[in-house]
């Protein structure tokens, strides 16, 4: 049985606190809620809020760090056991909850370092929590949920995969502070045997080696960039901008297809995806014969 943690009592780790509680994902969630407690029952780093824009009510779901979490591997940001879980619970909650009434949409705002590397996480299934996480996303959009992430700060790996990328549609604030990848730099190096310096100079000619949330943008898996003042301190302006983009998402989103079609039919993926278009379009030929 895992230990509880020791509460964080020395005047280097209050710091280290101070500085994860004042994160991006944090940040805008309040900004956007008003709220920065989890709800009843749920781990402190997974915060979930019900919010009405106009007459619609809205869910809105953020990992954030915990530096006091049961999991060592998950008190920095990662999306971990419990965070999968919980936020696997109160996707499911909605749906049941809206099975006889209009669907009620539902925004990741995310930030979120990778999914929980740890011995563990291995052995209590990571796999599968992440699993029961992305499925509710799916689950909750091919049942009519309008889905809309939102990017603030980090999206990498299992992280984004479990909690965000599974929404009909993608926003990212355009900041150098946004990162979207499948790894991080310094793991991408070590998998490639490069250095980091060679992948930098390789992403300006590979668009999808580069880390600058600018060139993702290239690939047409965006619905849009935003632009705010402050990504890290969010105005009043920045906040009625950022709702408002939302709100067009979402509205977006309730008119087109609920598959992800768009990622790769957008006028991005048209120009910087030659090679992926031609591929499905192959295997849909083989699949239809």
């Amino acid at each position: 049985m895992t230990e509880p943690a020791q509460p964080v009592t020395n005047e280097r780790q209050r710091r280290q606190s101070d500085e994860f509680s004042g994160t991006r994902g944090r940040t805008w969630f309040k900004a956007l809620t008003g709220r920065d407690s989890a709800m009843p029952g749920d781990p402190q780093s997974v915060l979930a809020a019900d919010v009405f824009v106009g007459q619609k009510q809205v869910r809105l779901l953020c990992v954030v760090p915990d530096l006091n979490g049961r999991f060592p591997c998950a008190r920095h940001g990662q999306v971990g056991l419990e965070e999968a879980y919980t936020l696997a619970a109160r996707i499911r909650e909605v749906t049941e909850a809206d099975r006889e009434r209009e669907k009620r949409p539902i925004v990741a705002i995310v930030d979120v370092k990778s999914q929980a590397y740890g011995r563990r996480e291995e052995t209590g299934g990571i796999h599968l929590a992440a699993a029961a996480a992305s499925d509710a996303y799916v689950s909750a959009r091919l049942t009519g949920h309008p889905i809309v992430a939102l990017i603030v700060g980090h999206a990498v790996s299992g992280g984004f995969l479990t909690h965000g990328y599974q929404a009909n549609r993608l926003l990212a604030l355009d900041d150098d502070g946004v990162l979207i990848h499948a790894m991080h730099k310094e793991a991408a190096a070590r998998v490639t045997r490069r250095t980091v310096p060679q992948l930098d100079e390789l992403a300006q000619t590979v668009t999808p080696l580069s880390y600058n949330v600018r060139d993702y943008a290239k690939l047409g898996l965006l619905h849009k960039l935003l632009h705010v003042s402050d990504p890290g301190s969010p105005t009043a302006e920045d906040i009625e901008l950022v709702w408002a983009e939302v709100i067009g998402a979402i509205q977006d989103a309730m008119v087109r297809p609920r598959d992800l079609r768009n990622r790769i039919e957008s006028e991005g993926a048209r120009t910087t995806r030659k090679a992926s278009r031609l591929v499905r379009a192959r295997l849909m030929e083989q699949w239809n014969r």
